[in-house]
């Protein structure tokens, strides 16, 4: 492969990190503006005008797919459309962007620990030690430092609901590694926001009968289109040309450096904080990632 499309795939994964990294700053500077539930709601209808043009075509020939296939993609759907964002956008009411995207890539560990439970993987010293580097950074940021905070389970809400989002987007990927072949990636995707938009729709209702939105400034309306657009219907496009020109893999290791863009737009939009604890807590986190996911012993190695 030349350098030119080697360039051009690193570019699109860090595009596509940043885009994901810009959701997490909207999140919390719209927390007092729209409910979690109505900007998770009309960021997938956006997506899914955007998506529709390109995807309904190979959708509407794969409908036997579909049809054969409906409680495969019913629950990826309700969990990776429904829950995962909905459950980001709750966390944001209460916790920063920097915390909510440090937390987000904490997925790959939920994933070693689940795979161990009910697949019955073995975990190497290395995948051990690495759960604990992560745990440990995780523990750090949500007790800010406070050991009583962690006897007295008092954590931030909006950390916990960013680690149940974590562990959602864990199993959704590992059911994604399991998608029955035969369905077009366009039409598979398309059917997923349809599907999880559904299941979201009488969870929008019920917030919008308890918590009108009277006003929408735009403000409101152009976040709404940039989760929409950019972290949802680009975000999606430059992300498979990444993992087509660069592999899963290399694209896989740009999604770690989403909290140094997440902590940048932060900074620079909200006027969040860096602090110490966050450098701390960044780098159990990534340590113990490099060395539970890529680190390979060299029993291991081929």
């Amino acid at each position: 492969m030349t350098s030119k499309p080697l360039l051009i795939g690193f570019v699109c994964a860090i595009t596509t990190v940043i885009l994901w990294s810009g959701n997490f700053v909207v999140a919390r500077g719209l927390n007092e503006a729209i409910p979690p539930i109505s900007l998770a709601f009309w960021r997938w209808v956006v997506a899914i005008v955007f998506l529709l043009p390109f995807a309904i075509k190979p959708l509407m020939a794969q409908k036997s797919w579909l049809k054969e296939n409906i409680g495969y993609l019913s629950l990826v759907s309700f969990l990776g459309v429904t829950l995962f964002n909905s459950f980001i956008y709750y966390a944001a009411q209460s916790s920063s962007a920097i915390n909510l995207s440090l937390i987000a890539i904490t997925f790959p560990i939920f994933v070693l620990i689940l795979s161990r439970i009910f697949l019955k993987e073995i975990i190497g010293w290395n995948k051990f030690v690495g759960i604990i580097l992560v745990l440990m950074g995780v523990f750090l940021l949500v007790s800010k430092g406070d050991v009583s905070v962690l006897t007295g389970l008092t954590f931030a809400q909006g950390d916990l609901w960013m680690l149940l989002a974590a562990l959602i987007f864990a199993v959704y990927s590992m059911l994604l590694k399991h998608k029955p072949v035969g369905i077009d990636v366009s039409a598979f995707q398309l059917a997923s926001f349809i599907l999880g938009l559904l299941f979201l729709l009488p969870f929008y209702l019920l917030e919008l009968y308890l918590v009108p939105i009277e006003t929408v400034s735009g403000s409101v309306v152009l976040s709404i289109l940039y989760v929409g657009v950019c972290s949802s219907f680009l975000a999606y496009l430059l992300w498979t040309k990444a993992i087509a020109l660069i592999g899963a893999v290399n694209a896989g290791m740009m999604y770690y450096s989403m909290p140094i863009f997440s902590g940048i737009l932060a900074i620079l939009i909200l006027d969040e904080k860096l602090i110490g604890l966050h450098v701390y807590s960044a780098i159990l986190i990534l340590l113990g990632i490099l060395l539970a996911v890529i680190y390979k012993p060299k029993t291991l190695r081929q």
